[in-house]
């Protein structure tokens, strides 16, 4: 059994480490990635395939202190009507080198605050994106909604574009907490929005909700996740909050002599799980749960879950394709990420290229390394007889690097001809024993707590 003073010896506590949606992490994305790989990748797409497809939306009506997403605030639709247009032009660029026969196996529209758009520019944007692709048969389309910023008219068009999954950020139900990381959500409002979508036929809802708030105690998050259960979610998203106000500014609202320490971040985490897990939810990978019969849940049953840049998913396409402003798109050939700036990426369009500003090339060691953190982040587990299959390594080569792990972390991995297992009571380390198999330097870049 791991204690909590084993943890903290092997600096769980202490420690900064990516959060691993990918590999390598964006902070390693460079300039050598440019518009001829994307249109080069794109055209390598084999026809009829699936793939999935990002949306990004920038824009909020009011800016939340915790979060550090790419957003910007505005009060008006002038800039989003602008923003539309611009996208309109990247969706039809893309239909122009699409192969032939490709289906959207996934469609998410993100942002920002996707439900800030009109409901007939939602339909605009679905009939844009339907032009150029259709969906596959089982197909899912999600979007990120704000309780606060969304009304009957717009959910009818969401419903009539065809999304079948919705996704909710709830953060923290307390009224004190809310103020504190200024995102006003009242429980009633949150509650309406889940009902009037369900009402409109669509069965799925993810929510998230956040641990290491300011101010957050055992008590009110318990009562939180209480609430958020009342709601009954598909799945749910158990995000440790990252407090990073030197790279969001707005994240200086935010008094962080009020912020839990580490170890009561852990306790936090441990509340919450708990009551998820009474509750018949499945854990999947270190932040997740699922109901039963899930696409996560199951995905996990069958060994084929996966972690992409909104972390835990069921989706086995190959190709990620992501558009506007900051949007990264995942190739089997390596990363590529539109220009963060909105204006940069507008001109970009403008002038019929598309934004690519920077990405990464796989190298086989990339491709390597990068299934097995995968492996750890969703079985906990790395399975030797796939790696040796798959990749071009000896045994005698992935021997040494589980040796050399098992050394780091004091011999708590179990180890065995069959691949390395992280036990149950060892899983907080997750991240940190991932970070263990990545050959890039971390520090060039600030990380989030480890818990």
């Amino acid at each position: 059994m791991v204690t909590k003073t084993q943890l903290a010896q092997m600096g769980l506590f202490d420690a900064k480490v990516p959060r691993y949606t990918s590999y390598p992490t964006a902070p390693h994305f460079d300039a050598s990635v440019d518009e001829s790989h994307f249109r080069s990748w794109i055209g390598e797409i084999a026809p009829g395939s699936g793939i999935s497809l990002y949306v990004h939306v920038p824009f909020c009506r009011r800016l939340c202190w915790f979060c550090a997403c790419r957003t910007q605030g505005t009060q008006t639709d002038a800039p989003v009507l602008a923003y539309l247009e611009t996208l309109k032009t990247e969706i039809a660029m893309l239909g122009r080198q699409l192969p032939d026969g490709v289906k959207l196996s996934r469609l998410h529209w993100g942002g920002g605050t996707p439900t800030l758009l009109t409901a007939s520019m939602m339909t605009d944007l679905a009939g844009a994106i339907a032009d150029i692709a259709p969906f596959a048969e089982n197909y899912e389309f999600s979007v990120e909604i704000d309780p606060n910023e969304v009304d009957g008219p717009r959910l009818d068009a969401l419903a009539a574009a065809g999304m079948n999954r919705a996704s909710i950020g709830v953060q923290d139900f307390d009224d004190a907490i809310q103020k504190t990381i200024g995102r006003i959500q009242s429980f009633d409002v949150t509650r309406d929005a889940v009902e009037e979508i369900r009402a409109r036929g669509v069965t799925s809802l993810n929510a998230d909700i956040l641990f290491g708030l300011p101010d957050q105690s055992k008590a009110r998050i318990t009562e939180s996740v209480q609430k958020l259960l009342a709601l009954s979610p598909d799945r749910v998203a158990l995000y440790g909050y990252a407090h990073v106000p030197w790279m969001a500014k707005r994240q200086q609202m935010i008094p962080s002599d009020k912020l839990p320490t580490p170890q009561e971040r852990l306790e936090l985490f441990e509340t919450a799980r708990k009551l998820f897990l009474w509750d018949n939810y499945a854990e999947i990978g270190i932040d997740h749960f699922a109901a039963h019969g899930d696409g996560l849940e199951v995905a996990q049953r069958n060994g084929t879950l996966r972690r992409n840049f909104q972390g835990y998913t069921d989706d086995t396409s190959e190709v990620l394709i992501g558009l506007g402003a900051s949007s990264i798109s995942r190739f089997p050939q390596g990363y590529a990420q539109n220009a963060p700036a909105t204006s940069a990426h507008t001109t970009a369009i403008r002038d019929g290229r598309f934004s690519t500003a920077r990405g990464h090339v796989f190298s086989a060691d990339d491709k390597l390394r990068a299934r097995m953190i995968e492996m750890l982040m969703c079985d906990f587990r790395i399975d030797a007889v796939e790696i040796l299959r798959d990749f071009d390594i000896t045994q005698d080569r992935l021997a040494q690097m589980f040796s050399a792990v098992q050394a780091e972390f004091q011999g708590i991995l179990r180890i065995t001809d069959m691949g390395l297992t992280i036990p149950v009571k060892a899983r907080p380390l997750t991240r940190m024993i991932a970070r263990a198999f990545d050959a890039y330097d971390l520090s060039k870049a600030g990380h989030s707590s480890a818990i």
